[in-house]
């Protein structure tokens, strides 16, 4: 598509509305791209750990219940990483996306390997370590009420989360999630041996959607996994990430803090059973 002036950029992003959460990785992402390629957006924040996606109104226009969620000029965006991608393609400017089609390529391996196999362990994690104690002090809702609220697609997943809640990691599979994590900070680890970032040597999208997942390690206490030369690469490619402004702005600071020191504590709490099982 043609390049867009300035002017117009500038007033196409403005109409830019995400609805989001502070604890979501899928969200985290897309607001990491947002900043990356310095969008202005307007920002609606859900809580989803007291339920408020469940609301008729964000029903209407993302029935899976689920964030982020972007809407623009008219047009309502669902599933993160396709969010991205119509981002970079409205917007060309500060591009995420390689030019290169083989390193498109790549970079796709990257985010498809996130969409279908590192967030869902990222999910099962967060709330088998941690979101299952805020759930349960706030009040958790009926088992029927919670699993049939929303879509019906997306009860299958409600279900899990259901187990991920009462059983935390004793959940069937809550251990072979967080094996697949490893896996992927070990492939990581390889990658870039022999190269600065995930695909070649310039920043992209597989970055920005590795971030988040991360960093929601970090924030629950699971950075032993990579430091102490460890994982010495990943722990370099991560003080990389984290010094970009983009990752305060849309990352850190999204964050409530008391959801911040609650998940930090949770982590370090489950961290020896964690460490244990991953020695076995």
């Amino acid at each position: 598509m043609p390049a867009l002036s300035t002017a117009t950029t500038l007033i196409m992003s403005s109409s830019l509305e995400l609805f989001h959460h502070g604890s979501s990785a899928c969200a985290a992402k897309v607001r990491f791209a947002l900043d990356e390629k310095h969008l202005s957006w307007t920002g609606h924040y859900l809580d989803i750990l007291k339920g408020e996606q469940f609301s008729a109104e964000y029903l209407a226009i993302n029935p899976k219940a689920v964030v982020p969620t972007l809407r623009h000029a008219g047009h309502v965006i669902t599933e993160s990483t396709i969010i991205c991608e119509y981002l970079d393609e409205v917007f060309p400017d500060c591009a995420l996306y390689p030019a290169d089609p083989f390193l498109r390529a790549e970079v796709r391996y990257w985010t498809k390997a996130v969409d279908e196999e590192l967030h869902p362990a990222c999910s099962a994690l967060t709330y088998v370590v941690s979101h299952r104690h805020t759930i349960l002090r706030n009040g958790v809702a009926a088992f029927d009420d919670f699993v049939n609220s929303g879509d019906p697609a997306g009860k299958t997943a409600r279900l899990l989360k259901w187990q991920w809640i009462q059983e935390g990691l004793e959940a069937p599979g809550a251990v072979d999630k967080i094996l697949l994590y490893v896996s992927y900070l070990n492939k990581m680890e390889a990658t870039l041996a022999h190269q600065d970032w995930l695909v070649g040597n310039a920043f992209s999208i597989a970055d920005v959607a590795m971030a988040p997942y991360l960093n929601r390690l970090a924030a629950l206490a699971m950075h032993p996994l990579w430091a102490d030369d460890k994982l010495p690469r990943v722990a370099d490619w991560f003080s990389r990430i984290q010094a970009r402004p983009a990752f305060v702005s849309a990352i850190q600071q999204w964050v409530p803090e008391e959801l911040r020191k609650e998940m930090y504590h949770n982590g370090s709490v489950s961290w020896p059973q964690i460490s244990a099982l991953l020695e076995q």
